[in-house]
């Protein structure tokens, strides 16, 4: 078999049956048991950033005076930030681009439909492969930024505790992530109730915050964040930066999309989430109305002394919540890589025997444990994180907010004057806290962009390089009929059993195949070439999910199509095979698999640095057999020099 990655038509991931979309349909109990489930996955991030969001707005490096002017404006454009950028944007808006009930940047990009204009292409490709790259860098920051946010409590109970902040988090964070490779099965279920709990605990905060200074809810006044921007000018713009911290979670609930549907997630949203939330920024607003000192740490400031403890431990479970989404967002980002063709194949393992989205990546694993550990272990404190948290996420929104513009005219076929005004007004917004956020790279801000340039770099140079392996390997190719009469009129020695070739190639005879032949002399008396191709879809149907021709001179053509969210699984789908009339057994069948030598030569195509990089990462990549989980002692490898 080629070394090649699944085949693909679009934007794809890995193994197992197909993904179970929930549509939101069905009882409204259901629904309400789905929204609970929700909580525990989708709202973690944007759920915990009461924890250091008003106080990066008063406290922060860039932060103002918590005057009452300034505590009405900042309220101001905290609510209608969630309200135009989470509960418009995103609930509303591109939550309906979803490619068969599943959202994400990928998957919104799979639904741009291909034209002649391959420049427009290219350009979009460009934008969404950044945009996941610089998920990347948001998995590391957020559970550093959260779990500091969370332990810093304990400087409010007792500040003789502040020396332990920095080691209590790293040991939280180590602890957290030496129990990925168990999965997230056991204590998902607990995760929705205790997410139940943080969101009415904040409420009930928020409201007793409210109570003593009702005045306070006067800053939904759209004006008085306006007037904010103006009397404090570029201070104020600044700002925007910090009040960006409250809709970092944004992503996360397209993203999550699939697995529990629009109506869930709409549902947690607008019953407990969004309420809860501006309960809790108004009610921290109402205590600096009051105290202004209490910048320091409003949302822990605003809980009783009795409370203190309990409330860390609380904040603490949330932010590991919090955490564990994007961590597990990480993980799938990186196996739908995989099978999109823009990572080298990696150990995927699956933790879950019910749930095909529970994964877990060794590799991955390891270095957002050591990243996130560097950042607390540097930065020291939440205020010092959050200075250089959310520049990658305004960016990866900006670029959804494009995507869903180009989907909005091509599929949705809104018109061009429609279609601008709604995401000219989205991007318009987006591009401010964009440009908030600019003065973060010198602070920190960075790690994340070098982050995402690197991972960016590795997936092109990954991408751009199987295509010319490719098409080179398909330059070596003969075609199917040429070989057919070939083998018809000179028969070569057939010997018994079943030789499975596998290459990316649906046309022509692979190059191991004839090297096989031309080396060993003979051919099996059933051979069947085999290629897995990926769709522009997160599943394939079971009944599209095989296609079989038989060629002639006991030789066989198998296809078999797999999403974008689907594993590949060889052994099960040889097994499908014989519903479609190719009987497969496993003990009389041999895997052929090639192996190749990589050098870089000259510059044509892609630079001879990119060669050289895309040669490494294929000497590192997972083999194969390993990759296809084939049985070691039925593979037979066949390697060759290939010059790039």
């Amino acid at each position: 078999m080629s070394d090649e990655p699944p085949r693909s038509h679009a934007p794809a991931t890995e193994q197992g049956p197909p993904v179970p979309h929930v549509q939101g349909e069905g009882t409204p109990s259901y629904a309400y048991r789905l929204a609970l489930v929700a909580l525990g996955v989708v709202f973690g991030d944007i759920g915990t950033s009461p924890l250091y969001a008003l106080r990066q707005c008063f406290h922060g490096i860039h932060g103002v005076p918590p005057t009452p002017q300034n505590i009405f404006g900042v309220l101001s454009l905290v609510f209608w930030s969630l309200i135009i950028v989470i509960s418009i944007k995103y609930v509303m808006f591109v939550m309906r681009a979803d490619n068969r009930g599943e959202g994400g940047i990928l998957a919104l990009l799979a639904l741009i439909r291909p034209r002649q204009d391959q420049p427009r292409r290219s350009l979009l490709l460009g934008l969404a492969l950044f945009g996941a790259a610089l998920l990347y860098g948001d998995g590391m920051l957020t559970p550093a930024v959260t779990v500091l946010g969370a332990v810093e409590g304990l400087n409010v109970a007792t500040p003789a505790l502040a020396r332990y902040v920095v080691p209590a988090s790293v040991a939280i964070l180590i602890a957290m992530f030496l129990v990925q490779h168990r999965g997230t099965d056991r204590i998902g279920r607990v995760f929705g109730p205790i997410m139940v709990l943080w969101f009415l605990a904040i409420l009930v905060l928020g409201v007793a915050g409210i109570a003593r200074e009702p005045s306070v809810l006067l800053a939904v006044n759209p004006l008085d964040g306006a007037r904010f921007l103006v009397v404090n000018r570029w201070q104020g713009f600044l700002v925007l930066g910090a009040v960006f911290l409250v809709v970092t979670g944004g992503e996360a609930l397209y993203a999550d999309m699939g697995h529990f549907g629009r109506r869930p997630i709409r549902l947690a949203w607008f019953a407990l989430v969004l309420p809860s939330l501006l309960t809790n920024y108004f009610g921290q607003g109402a205590l600096l109305m009051r105290n202004a000192q209490a910048a320091a740490n409003p949302f822990f400031f605003l809980v009783p002394s009795w409370g203190l403890y309990p409330m860390v431990v609380l904040a603490t479970a949330a932010a590991i919540i919090a955490s564990q989404a994007l961590i597990s967002g990480a993980f799938s980002l990186t196996r739908q890589a995989v099978q999109l063709g823009y990572s080298p194949r990696m150990k995927i393992i699956h933790t879950s025997e019910r749930e095909i989205g529970q994964i877990y990546i060794k590799g991955v694993n390891f270095t957002l444990a050591v990243a996130c550990v560097w950042l607390v272990v540097t930065f020291r404190s939440s205020d010092n994180l959050a200075a250089a948290y959310g520049i990658a996420v305004t960016m990866t929104m900006t670029i959804t907010t494009i995507l869903a513009y180009v989907v909005s005219r091509d599929r949705w076929r809104f018109s061009l004057p429609v279609a601008v005004m709604i995401a000219g007004g989205l991007l318009s917004i987006d591009l401010a806290f964009l440009a908030a956020n600019i003065i973060k790279i010198e602070q920190g801000g960075w790690f994340p962009l070098t982050v995402g340039a690197v991972v960016f770099l590795l997936m092109s140079t990954w991408k751009r390089g199987r295509a010319l392996l490719a098409a080179r390997l398909r330059s070596g190719t003969l075609p199917t009929e040429l070989f057919l009469k070939d083998i018809a009129h000179h028969p070569p020695h057939r010997v018994p059993g079943t030789a499975v070739f596998m290459t990316a190639d649906p046309d022509g005879i692979p190059t191991v195949m004839l090297h096989h032949l031309k080396h060993n002399k003979v051919l099996h008396q059933r051979v069947v070439l085999t290629t897995i191709t990926t769709e522009e879809v997160p599943a394939v149907s079971e009944t599209q999910r095989l296609a079989v021709e038989e060629l002639g001179h006991g030789v066989f053509r198998l296809i078999a199509h797999y999403g974008f969210m689907e594993t590949p699984d060889v052994l099960n789908m040889l097994a499908r095979a014989k519903t479609h009339g190719l009987e497969v057994k496993l003990s009389e069948t041999t895997f052929y698999l090639g192996r190749e030598t990589l050098f870089a030569r000259g510059a044509r195509g892609m630079a001879r640095w990119r060669k050289q990089l895309f040669s490494l990462m294929s000497r590192n990549a997972r083999g194969p057999a390993d990759f296809f989980r084939l049985p070691p002692n039925r593979v037979v490898e066949l390697g060759a020099q290939i010059e790039l």
